[in-house]
């Protein structure tokens, strides 16, 4: 295992990582005078497509940057962000396709019809509808959007393998509901027809039209807050609190041994979408860092009103799908657990705490991702399977 300083506890210690120099903390007028190897015409960044330039000198670590860099991004290394890198090899290392899980328990639970309550139905074609449409809008978000603005080729690396596994997620999804002979029509289209899911659709698809735009590009201030913003809304809040209801949900029904097929596939899905929050979660940390003007007061208060709108429409969200309470689960409960999640992602990412005292009602969510749990090889895949190398947790 490679040891790089996380990006979080650098900036705690008001410091740059130790690979740095001060050609990183350049503003990006400076850094493009000192860099003349790239065509002039690129004012905020490289894209990887630039002209090539015969006789030009090597890419120096020093040349790196998350945003805003001129160095060619064709070259992966010298390394300047090993997080990124070992990100990449923990998900390539953990590799798993869902024809893999059995699904035979579960076809004969739902079609048994008195196997589950009309809440457990709904609460599984709800979110089978929503996780539907938003890893669609992830990807799209990554391949459209992230993408051309990142300019790092090791993060960029990491950003192909996430936006692999947002597919692989959605034909996850596919899977349990050919196996379960639903109607696809029905799940597939709830975003545009259920309130409750089409809300939380609705407010993440302007990050990504305004970053996608051809004619936006970073390199001042606004621009810059304005990635900055749309990496908080999709890692911090749309994988990092959105998704969190409907994880608890199915794989509450998991542990009641209910629905295992699917629950299990919405585990391997929960640890995917927990590296690809924790490498937006460094991203963004790492940004900080070179570029200490963006993060001013009055763009944390505008991310804390962010945060907390998302609490309350994840919160309606758990209203909506179980009103009456089902599993041993409520809407009050998940109140209280949102409240609990938002607090640990402001602090994830150096904002104010936005809800004090507020508890976590459903501890054993942290056995989900405990990949050492122990499964008989012969009914199911063990969480823990790998295919090179090992991955640790944090």
């Amino acid at each position: 295992m490679l040891n790089w300083e996380d990006p979080l506890a650098a900036l705690k210690k008001n410091a740059v990582p130790p690979e740095s120099t001060p050609l990183e903390n350049d503003p990006p007028a400076a850094a493009t005078a000192r860099d003349t190897r790239q065509p002039a015409d690129n004012a905020a960044g490289a894209t990887g497509l630039e002209d090539i330039a015969m006789g030009a000198g090597r890419i120096r670590v020093d040349d790196k940057r998350i945003i805003n860099c001129r160095a060619d991004l064709n070259q992966l290394v010298p390394f300047k962000y090993g997080w990124a890198w070992q990100k990449y090899l923990d998900a390539c290392a953990n590799h798993w396709m869902p024809q893999e899980i059995n699904m035979t328990a579960d076809i004969a639970l739902w079609k048994d019809p008195h196997g589950l309550t009309e809440d457990e139905r709904i609460i599984i074609k709800r979110n089978l509808g929503f996780f539907s449409t938003a890893d669609s809008l992830v990807a799209n978000n990554l391949v459209l959007a992230v993408y051309r603005h990142i300019t790092n080729p090791e993060c960029r690396q990491y950003l192909l393998r996430q936006a692999f596994e947002e597919a692989l997620h959605t034909h996850a999804y596919q899977y349990v509901v050919e196996s379960l002979g639903l109607d696809e029509g029905e799940i597939f289209n709830m975003y545009r027809e259920v309130p409750a899911v089409a809300r939380k659709a609705e407010w993440a698809l302007p990050y990504t039209r305004h970053l996608a735009d051809p004619h936006f590009h970073t390199g001042t201030p606004e621009n810059d807050r304005a990635l900055l913003r749309e990496l908080v809304a999709f890692y911090v809040i749309f994988e990092g609190i959105f998704f969190y209801v409907g994880f608890t949900q199915v794989l509450s029904m998991g542990r009641r041994n209910r629905m295992v097929g699917t629950a299990e596939q919405f585990q391997y899905i929960l640890r995917d979408e927990s590296m690809h929050m924790n490498f937006g979660i460094d991203v963004i940390n790492q940004i900080k860092i070179e570029n200490p003007h963006l993060w001013d007061d009055a763009f944390q208060a505008e991310l804390c009103a962010m945060i907390r709108e998302a609490v309350e429409l994840e919160s309606q969200y758990a209203r909506d799908t179980m009103p009456r309470g089902v599993l041993g689960l409520n809407a009050p409960m998940f109140e209280e657990y949102l409240r609990f999640i938002a607090n640990r992602r402001c602090a994830q990412i150096g904002l104010p705490e936005q809800y004090p005292g507020a508890g976590n009602p459903f501890p054993w969510m942290a056995e989900v991702l405990d990949l050492k749990k122990e499964k008989n090889f012969f009914e199911t895949r063990v969480t823990e399977y790998q295919t090179g190398g090992t991955l640790k947790w944090e």
